[in-house]
């Protein structure tokens, strides 16, 4: 089973409309079996609180459920724990590198590094366009899941 860790500020915006996107994407296609999806974040500042309402409400339009979620923040153990470690910005990238002392193993990108657009996922947290956000996180979660599935092909000898 393949781990996959979204990461963002807070965990309350980005990070978690990534992990539920995918979830639903996983579920939808049957292959909620094979990847396992959660979220942190690169700071404290958010802690045990829920998905921000407005991320709440337009995944809620996609007829997407995010009850449950409480922040947390990302530790050193994650990096061993998780084979793919995914940043919605470069300033996330940095601060997951501070706190896993590196990362050797070439396990973290950003999410739009999945898609033929690279670059960081806006954060709605200032710019209020929580639409925005929602495309670049589909868009990237689509990419990703695409990528994971050739690579599944290859392995199987099937591409």
């Amino acid at each position: 089973m393949i781990k996959i860790l979204f990461i963002c500020h807070g965990n309350i915006c980005r990070s978690p409309m990534a992990e539920f996107i995918l979830r639903d994407m996983l579920e939808r296609t049957g292959r909620e079996g094979e990847i396992a999806v959660s979220s942190a974040a690169v700071s404290r500042e958010e802690l045990g609180n829920p998905v921000y309402p407005p991320t709440r409400r337009i995944l809620a339009a996609h007829g997407i459920r995010c009850e449950g979620h409480a922040a947390r923040q990302m530790s050193a153990q994650d990096y061993e724990k998780y084979d793919l470690l995914i940043g919605m910005d470069s300033s996330n990238i940095t601060r997951m590198r501070r706190i896993c002392g590196g990362d050797p193993d070439g396990k973290m990108s950003r999410l739009l590094d999945h898609t033929c657009r690279p670059g960081d996922v806006a954060d709605p947290w200032y710019t209020d366009d929580f639409e925005a956000t929602w495309r670049d996180v589909l868009a990237g979660c689509q990419g990703l899941l695409k990528e994971l599935s050739q690579k599944r092909g290859e392995q199987n000898g099937t591409k």
